[in-house]
């Protein structure tokens, strides 16, 4: 129990800014056991974003909320998953063969094509939650940031880390059965808050997350960093997206 709990509080610290006590020892490969928490800590994101929402709810607007809300998951990750999607998306969009992709997404700088992913995710958020039952959303955020860190994790169990260098490769290996059916309890639990004909907001994730991994096992044979953080804000974003289709009269 000490050990999974040291590997909890890796993945806290190398997933959010959520302050941890120092761990003496470190060993990167620690990382790869730390892996199953992944969408643990998406549900500690999730509650912390749901309860800002919410506070925020109680003295201004709706909408001005979410973008609290919003504001409060970006911070608190760094901008973690936003970053690999700009730089996966500049990737996938500005290369032509396996290593101009993956050249392209080592660069720091931010290209159109990464800019214009960005502002599009983070505007469908804003406006898919805004038009959401203002009861809803905080359940809503809450399953959404743990199941959509799941969906990163189901990208790691069925395709090769292609990158020898770089910010996740630490996590650059399969999960064992018991690792993942953990993550699996972590990411799919949360769904039994929300109502039964909600769930079919699966189908749009689903869709996302098949085209996105084919995708990526086209163009460069498997996934990176930047990759999995890309899959967290697509999965994120269709989910919100099927709440609204199935919730709207």
């Amino acid at each position: 129990m000490k050990q999974e709990w040291r590997y909890l509080l890796l993945a806290v610290g190398f997933f959010s800014r959520i302050p941890v006590p120092a761990l003496a020892d470190f060993k990167e490969a620690e990382l790869n056991r730390a892996a199953k928490f992944f969408p643990l800590v998406g549900l500690l994101i999730g509650s912390i974003t749901a309860f800002n929402y919410w506070l925020s709810a109680k003295f201004f607007p709706t909408d001005i909320a979410v973008i609290i809300s919003m504001i409060s998951s970006i911070y608190i990750t760094g901008c973690f998953h936003e970053d690999g999607l700009a730089d996966c998306i500049d990737g996938l969009g500005g290369g032509w063969s396996k290593e101009q992709v993956l050249q392209i997404m080592q660069d720091s700088r931010i290209g159109s094509y990464g800019a214009t992913a960005l502002m599009l995710i983070l505007l469908t958020k804003f406006i898919s939650l805004s038009h959401i039952s203002p009861d809803l959303i905080p359940w809503v955020l809450l399953v959404a940031h743990s199941l959509s860190r799941y969906a990163a994790i189901l990208v790691m169990m069925t395709q090769y880390y292609v990158r020898s260098e770089g910010k996740a490769k630490p996590l650059a290996t399969e999960l064992s059965s018991s690792e993942f059916l953990l993550a699996s309890v972590f990411g799919l639990l949360p769904l039994i808050i929300l109502p039964v004909h909600l769930l079919w907001a699966l189908l749009p994730v689903t869709l996302i997350w098949l085209f996105f991994s084919a995708k990526l096992k086209k163009r460069i044979g498997g996934y990176t960093g930047d990759c999995l953080g890309a899959m967290q804000q697509l999965t994120e974003v269709m989910f919100y997206l099927g709440i609204l289709a199935w919730s709207l009269p």
